[in-house]
């Protein structure tokens, strides 16, 4: 399967892809560097947060966007921003990490245990921007999707080597079981996505690939990748049938000599789902 660089190394730590119409391609962190990164027919544009970090970001019903930084959450009216802090959240010694949108327009947020001892969680945030917390003893909250339907959650905790899955009743996430273990010697899951076709999509931290698996968890296809942190990946294009995948460079020594830090894009044969706008 031929795997295709679109960017060059253009990040130090790029994640959390997701395509949207709404700003015309696809759309990613460079998370130390607080940016969110467009790719357009036209090229690559950037866009700061004010904020330390950035985690993930989604499209908002009424147009504009939600992105989430360190502790805190934005929100912009427009495609191109700018955006506004409008809630930080206590989320103890721990930052944003990875999230996304559920099928009642509601955003989960993980974060990511940043001190000893300490431990992520996943709020749930309404429209209203109530939040209410949904996992606790989180160690690297990363990975959520739904299935078609909403039926069912896909998430990874990454230190625990597994996707889990959840049955999904009148939006609240119940019966977390295991669905998948990675063997240490492949990498680490982190972020991940759904197809229509019910498969599921993961990243393999330390693994140099995305693995694919049937909705019962047998392994589909194995895509690898001339960089060994691969982070995320979403499906998007105008038929939703490309698979983007964003990989990373931090931590890796200055000569590492691989193409870590790029977007590469891959069509694997199945088609997403477009990405559920924020409700708020």
């Amino acid at each position: 399967m031929k795997v295709e660089n679109l960017t060059g190394p253009v990040c130090v730590h790029a994640e959390t892809p997701v395509w949207s119409t709404s700003w015309g391609g696809v759309r990613w962190v460079d998370a130390d560097a607080a940016d969110l990164v467009t790719l357009r027919d036209d090229g690559i544009h950037r866009l700061h947060l004010d904020d330390t970090y950035a985690a993930f970001c989604r499209p908002r019903v009424g147009g504009g966007f939600v992105a989430f930084g360190e502790r805190s959450m934005h929100l912009s009216d427009s495609a191109d921003g700018p955006a506004r802090v409008v809630a930080t959240f206590d989320i103890g010694e721990a930052q944003f990490n990875d999230g996304t949108v559920d099928p009642r327009g509601r955003i989960l947020a993980g974060s990511m245990a940043t001190g000893d001892g300490a431990e992520g969680r996943v709020l749930r945030i309404d429209a209203d921007l109530t939040a209410t917390q949904v996992l606790s003893r989180v160690t690297v909250s990363n990975g959520v999707a739904f299935a078609p339907g909403g039926a069912r959650a896909y998430y990874v905790d990454t230190e625990t080597q597994r996707i889990d899955v959840f049955d999904v009743n009148e939006g609240e996430l119940r019966g977390r079981r295991g669905f998948v273990t990675i063997a240490e010697e492949q990498g680490s899951p982190d972020g991940l996505t759904v197809a229509a076709d019910g498969s599921v999509w993961v990243a393999l931290w330390g693994g140099s690939a995305v693995h694919g698996y049937t909705p019962d968890g047998s392994l589909i296809e194995r895509i690898e990748l001339p960089a060994p942190q691969v982070s995320a990946c979403t499906f998007g294009g105008g038929d939703l049938g490309t698979l983007y995948i964003t990989t990373s460079a931090k931590g890796l020594d200055p000569d590492h000599g691989t193409e870590a830090g790029s977007l590469f894009a891959v069509r694997p044969g199945v088609t997403g789902m477009p990405a559920v706008p924020f409700a708020g």
